[in-house]
Formats: C-alpha cells, structure tokens, sequence
C-alpha cells in the first residue's frame, strides 16, 4: 500500500484527505499538535494497520524529522507527503497581534520547508516521491491588508523552486490551491465556501496521476467566487 503523510491532518482538509486516501488504498501518517484529535481520527481510519497519529508542530524540525522517521518506521517507505498545516488572519496590518503573525509565518511558511527538507531524502534515496503543498487562491492574487496572502505567495514560490530542484528525479511537487473553504480557518464562512472533501477530492485527483505525470497546481475555486 502506498504512504500518504499529511500535516494540519486533525481538522479540516488534512482530515478529509486522510479518509479519501485510506478509502481509496494508502496508508496514512497523520500530524498534528492535538494528539487525541489525531488518536481519535487514526481509530476511525481503522487503526494503525491504515493510520498512525504522530504529534508533530510543523515549526520543530525534531518533530519533523520524527514524523517521516515514524512512517517509515511503520510502514516501510513513504510515497507522499502533503505539508498541509497552515493558518490565517484578519487583513489589515493593523489587525491580529505580532505574536499571531510570527506564529502564523512560522507555520505557514518554516513549516512547510521543514516538511520538505524532512521528506527529500527519502524521495532521493529512492528516485520518486510526491510533495503535495497547500497554498491558496491568495498566494496567486494580492489581498488588501493580507500577511496571510504574503505567507501563501510563499509557499507558492516554494513548491515552483522545489520543482526545479528535483527535475532531475522521479520526484512530483503539486501546489493545491484553494478558494474559500468551510473549515475552522473562517470565523464566518463564506456561503459559497468549497467544503473540505472539495479539496481533498482534488488532492487524490493529483495523487492518482500515472508516474510519467506531474499535476503542477490545481487552483479550486467555489461556483461564483470570482478572485
């Protein structure tokens, strides 16, 4: 069975992701800070034979490093990893607290390098492998006021340098790029919003390619979200 890591796995996109991966034949290694959202959620993917939780805060490279080490560990290899966690704030440079936006960078943009950096070389090692990044509709268009839409421009930047890297491999690099979405990042949700199972639908389309195909982003937007 193929190995699908998701950071941000205890809510949200990373939840929905683990239930399509596991329903369609992966094994799944879910990271999060909430350990017993992550035990609770491994129970009803069915256990461990299909889903191991690993406590892991995407900013601590020693969680990181652990969290493929235990998949592999686990499960023998590790064919993908989706560097999911992530969160926002309000617009306005005026808004949110310095603290919220040094933690929100950190997540948004440290993590996810770290997530890279954690899983490459396994990937090298073993000549293929699938970096899976969730950026936003906001790292493609600028946002009034948004920091948010600064970190996300980032991690849009990153998944393209990242690309470049590994050309010379089997290794894949797919940004997923969503509009609004009904998920805890939203104090009020959008009535239009995409539901989380949306977003996971398209991160299994990028995942379900034959390996001569690279899915390079998938930009998802709701029925009449017109940026």
């Amino acid at each position: 069975m193929p190995v699908l890591a998701i950071t941000g796995a205890s809510t949200g996109i990373g939840a929905a992701t683990a239930y399509q991966a596991v329903e369609a034949g992966w094994q799944v290694v879910l990271g999060a800070r909430s350990e017993d959202r992550l035990r609770d959620l491994a129970e009803e993917l069915g256990g461990e034979a299909f889903a191991l939780p690993v406590r892991c805060d995407v900013t601590d490279w020693d969680d990181q490093r652990e969290f493929v080490r235990a998949a592999i560990e686990a499960y023998g290899q590790l064919d993908a990893m989706f560097a999911n966690a992530g969160f926002g704030a309000k617009r306005g440079f005026l808004e949110e607290s310095v603290e919220h936006w040094k933690s929100m960078i950190d997540t948004n943009i440290y993590g996810c390098a770290l997530s890279i950096r954690a899983a490459l070389p396994h990937f090298r090692e073993r000549g293929t492998g699938h970096f899976l990044l969730t950026s936003s509709v906001a790292g493609r268009v600028n946002l009034p006021g948004s920091l948010y839409s600064a970190t996300k421009h980032a991690v849009t930047a990153m998944g393209r340098s990242l690309r470049a890297e590994v050309a010379d491999s089997g290794i894949r690099v797919t940004l997923i790029e969503p509009g609004a979405v009904d998920t805890p990042f939203f104090e009020n949700t959008p009535d239009t919003a995409l539901v989380a199972d949306d977003v996971a639908h398209a991160v299994m389309f990028a995942l379900s390619q034959p390996p001569t195909v690279e899915i390079n982003e998938i930009l998802v937007r709701p029925v009449r979200q017109p940026t």
